[in-house]
């Protein structure tokens, strides 16, 4: 029997994380997947994450409970905060920016991946059709590679787990064809910052995938409401 490695992946529900996921299982990998309830506006992302684990046929899903909301500093987790609605600004990091949360997440993740043996984590990060988070960037991948490496038994051994992120030099429309030609059921995804019955298609967020979807030629997946 040939051994099939094991890999990690952080799926928030969002269409870059399951399309990564889906990578990953293409690839060969035996997918672990780890969502967080981190203190976030809704649970619909969540919701979702469970359906595209599902969908995508992973067995081993963890949802983990890190409330990084307590101290605010983003309008994800922070109410009485408005989400911006004018658009992404290059030169801006917007207020949806959560302090520090894939430091956190992808710490957890490392935890996860040595205990299961894993030989990777994937990720969903991008750094081009996106809203310029710091944490969001190759260079903030590579130092963090450095510290699995030196932080955890695994690495000390040279097994340390290898970050992967697979979209992060993509455009959004080449993350929607990639996630088509790979059977992601982006209806199943949810990427809008707000929790209702339907994304509200104004949000930052909305507008980069709204945008993605319609110039992949896939407008019966977008919002429609806010199309710049």
């Amino acid at each position: 029997m040939i051994h099939q490695p094991k890999a990690v992946i952080l799926l928030s529900g969002g269409l870059d994380s399951a399309t990564s996921g889906a990578i990953a299982i293409s690839e060969g990998y035996n997918v672990i997947a780890i969502s967080f309830r981190y203190g976030q506006r809704h649970e619909k992302e969540l919701e979702s994450a469970i359906n595209i684990a599902q969908a995508l046929g992973i067995t081993e899903h963890y949802t983990v409970d890190v409330n990084i909301a307590q101290w605010g500093g983003s309008s994800l987790t922070d109410t009485s905060l408005n989400l911006p609605q004018e658009g992404i600004n290059p030169n801006i990091i917007p207020s949806t920016y959560v302090p520090g949360r894939n430091t956190v997440f992808i710490a957890i993740a490392l935890s996860l991946a040595e205990a299961k043996e894993a030989k990777a984590i994937f990720l969903g990060i991008n750094a081009i059709d996106y809203s310029g988070y710091p944490d969001c960037r190759p260079d903030y991948l590579q130092a963090y590679q450095t510290l699995a490496n030196l932080s955890s038994k695994a690495g000390i051994e040279g097994n340390a787990p290898q970050l992967i992120a697979p979209l992060i030099n993509d455009s959004k429309v080449d993350i929607v064809r990639r996630a088509v030609s790979l059977g992601v059921p982006i209806e199943q995804t949810w990427s809008c910052y707000q929790g209702g019955e339907k994304p509200c298609g104004f949000c930052d967020s909305c507008r980069i995938r709204d945008r993605a979807l319609i110039d992949a030629g896939y407008p019966h997946l977008a919002s429609f409401n806010n199309i710049d």
